[in-house]
């Protein structure tokens, strides 16, 4: 049975390195840590082999380990670690006292990860871990060392504190191999002549791991995500975007040939606005300003065009890396132009953003370039330069950064009329 679970052990550290490098070769970036310590405490049993009336005491509470773990990605791993365990007799035996060390070299499974844990908590862990090292006994009993190897397998469970640390509670079973003296310290010829797989320890102890590493999470605790699933969510958001309709006359933004028309004008199935007499002044501004000469009430949909323009529904639009406004934005800046002209005691902020590529000095200076050539567009066309405040804002974050459909939004001049 015992040299079963020696293979077993062997096999499964084998079986673990191997399987943390097919792992590895699919994974790309690196956005978990792998490194741990883990310091664990507890009890210790020594078993057998043992000497007639000689009885190990069931309650020694000297046992240490410390390791130093390394996770090939979230299911695999390898563990160096080093244990002590101090054992005595029962009342009820002959007096004795012996010391335990090793030092293993342990492959380490994720079962959490494995068996998909992750499904109902993400706060309870299980691992097993297996491997072989050397190991020696000392005794009250005998001189010197009683040298041996050792196959060892355990299972860890684990309890999430924090990302930098978690609760462990381990039991571990510890195999030797080559054992000359019994853990009482007696020189058996029994146990001498075998030297097999004729030792057994149990440790039951608990203890913490300390994750280090500058990622969020540690690979223990990591759940890749889909990447398929990450690349639709992105198309999803990019459609999102894209049908946006951000002058609000009911053609999308992929759609839009002017994507800034003024809301409320009236628009051909392009999105441009409707312009009978071919002047390049759209047919519902004409009105509108037809009906302020004749002292007609303006209004659209119970808004007034005052209302309209501080709501954010006339903008004026850039391309990249330009302080000069789009073609097609040049409608905009001629309706505020129109109303100040129409309300001479009326002002006008004109407020110019940019979006997040580059730097922020750069997109704050850039946002007051744009507010800036609004301003002197319309102070050549006969506003009074007092009347306007140019005000550079930077950077509005407010969407996506990686969207170009997004950030088409946010190149803007606004208007704030008082």
């Amino acid at each position: 049975m015992k040299k079963v679970i020696a293979f077993l052990s062997l096999s499964l550290m084998i079986t673990s390195f191997v399987s943390a490098q097919e792992e590895a070769k699919k994974e790309v970036e690196i956005d978990f840590n792998r490194w741990s310590i883990d310091l664990n405490a507890g009890l210790s049993k020594p078993t057998a082999p043992f000497s007639t009336n000689y009885y190990a005491s069931n309650t020694n509470f000297i046992h240490g380990d410390l390791g130093l773990r390394y996770m090939f990605n979230n299911k695999f791993g390898l563990k160096l670690d080093a244990g002590f365990d101090s054992f005595k007799n029962k009342s009820e035996s002959f007096e004795f006292e012996g010391k335990y060390y090793r030092t293993n070299l342990q492959g380490v499974i994720n079962l959490g990860r494995v068996l998909n844990f992750e499904d109902w908590t993400n706060t309870i862990n299980l691992q097993a871990h297996t491997g072989v090292g050397f190991s020696f006994m000392t005794n009250d009993k005998f001189d010197g060392n009683d040298d041996m190897t050792n196959f060892i397998l355990g299972l860890t469970a684990q309890f999430r504190l924090s990302n930098r640390i978690a609760l462990n509670t381990d039991f571990t079973m510890i195999n030797n191999v080559n054992q000359r003296y019994t853990f009482d310290g007696i020189d058996d010829p029994a146990v001498a002549n075998d030297r097999g797989f004729n030792s057994t320890i149990y440790n039951a102890s608990i203890g913490f791991s300390f994750y280090l590493g500058k990622n969020e999470k540690h690979a223990d605790w990591y759940i890749p995500r889909n990447k398929q699933l990450d690349e639709l969510e992105s198309r999803v958001a990019e459609l999102e975007t894209m049908m946006n309709d951000t002058d609000r006359d009911g053609v999308p933004d992929y759609l839009d040939a002017e994507p800034n028309s003024i809301t409320g004008v009236q628009v051909d199935t392009k999105g441009r606005a409707v312009d009978m007499n071919n002047n390049g002044v759209p047919d519902e501004i004409e009105k509108y300003i037809e009906n302020i000469k004749n002292d007609k009430p303006v209004s659209k949909d119970g808004q007034s065009i005052e209302e309209m323009i501080n709501g954010g529904y006339v903008n004026v639009y850039f391309d990249t890396n330009s302080s000069k406004p789009t073609a097609a934005s040049y409608n905009a800046i001629q309706f505020v132009t129109q109303f100040l002209k129409a309300n001479p005691k009326a002002t006008a902020e004109i407020i110019g953003y940019a979006d997040e590529i580059g730097s922020s000095e750069y997109n704050d200076k850039l946002s007051a370039a744009r507010a800036a050539f609004v301003k002197d567009v319309i102070v050549k066309a006969g506003i009074d330069a007092s009347r306007l405040i140019e005000v550079g804002k930077g950077e509005d974050n407010s969407v996506d950064a990686n969207s170009p459909y997004a950030r088409k939004l946010v190149r803007r001049v606004t208007f704030k009329l008082k």
